[in-house]
């Protein structure tokens, strides 16, 4: 939990709260619903999303907890519900080491789940007034999820033209949300336009650093550490970083092509492909990559910041770069 890591000591009693809120969220009277919130909301979420805002939010000394929290409980309540129809179209049993709410429940079960969960958060922002233009932010982030996963979905097994491509998927499917995140954190704290603007390009650059590190651990980590089986993008035809540079730049470009684009892959084969990738430079310029978007995320920051603040976002910035699950 986030609460243990030294970056967001100024708000670990804000995620304390969040977690509290979180479940008293989910509780409903449908004992069912009740249990499979709370088995999501405690199968070791990262809270990077709430997280980020709240440390906007920071910024502003002046704010009422009680009009803070609702909104980063819908942040987390927003991104929960994405992952449980993520994981109804992939088939996934498994995420952050626990058992899916698709495979425990049934996909029937699980969508509703999901649809409940959007609700939920949608209703805590209408009821605290947020304004048009938060509520414009986070219904856009609703849109981009769904434009991401159709079009991860639509053209799986498939490795795309360029690598433009490919950021614009994790754009919609990551790094904009990471960006409204910060972006409506400094709206609520009242920032400058200039400020607010920064903001959401930090958490944007963070946000396409944080799934690059993924790719890069879906091929180098054990499946203990991520939660789910290495080399799983590959199998599911999600087609990343590493491997669009290795088909591009790599001496087994074709055979790496065939293995991706073959949606019954077979154990060995998948293990061909990841050995193919890692033994390109690919990996390499995948770092690099986070590395260069890290750098523009730090560098962007506002000196007018409480110093605090600033430094708790460049500390995130470097744990992003550094983690390994």
């Amino acid at each position: 939990m986030l609460t243990k890591n030294k970056m967001f000591f100024i708000i670990k009693k804000d995620l304390s709260s969040l977690e509290n809120l979180l479940h008293e969220t989910v509780t409903s009277p449908v004992d069912l619903i009740t249990d499979i919130g709370n088995h999501l909301i405690s199968s070791g979420g990262k809270r990077i999303r709430p997280a980020l805002y709240l440390l906007a939010t920071k910024s502003n000394p002046n704010l009422d907890k009680d009009y803070v929290m609702p909104l980063a409980m819908a942040l987390e309540m927003i991104h929960t519900a994405s992952l449980v129809h993520d994981d109804v179209l992939d088939n996934a049993t498994t995420r952050r080491g626990s058992a899916t709410a698709n495979a425990k429940w049934g996909n029937n079960i699980a969508v509703l789940t999901g649809d409940y969960l959007f609700a939920k958060a949608f209703a805590a922002i209408a009821k605290n007034d947020y304004g048009t233009r938060i509520s414009e932010r986070l219904a856009t982030i609703v849109c981009d999820l769904s434009e991401g996963e159709i079009l991860q979905n639509h053209f799986g097994y498939t490795i795309p033209d360029s690598i433009d491509i490919y950021y614009e998927r994790i754009a919609k499917k990551t790094a904009n949300f990471i960006a409204t995140s910060c972006e409506i954190g400094a709206i609520v704290a009242k920032l400058s336009a200039k400020e607010i603007d920064a903001l959401r390009e930090y958490g944007y650059c963070i946000g396409m650093a944080f799934q690059i590190v993924d790719d890069i651990l879906d091929l180098t980590s054990d499946s203990k550490k991520i939660g789910k089986p290495a080399g799983n993008d590959i199998l599911q035809g999600v087609i990343t970083l590493p491997v669009i540079h290795a088909y591009k730049h790599g001496e087994n470009s074709e055979e790496l092509k065939n293995i991706i684009e073959n949606r019954q892959m077979s154990l060995e084969e998948l293990n061909r492909a990841i050995n193919i990738v890692k033994n390109s430079n690919s990996i390499d310029f995948a770092r690099q990559t986070v590395t260069e978007f890290l750098n523009r995320a730090k560098n962007i920051l506002p000196d007018s910041l409480p110093q605090s603040v600033r430094t708790s976002f460049i500390e995130i910035a470097d744990f992003i770069g550094s983690r390994d699950y």
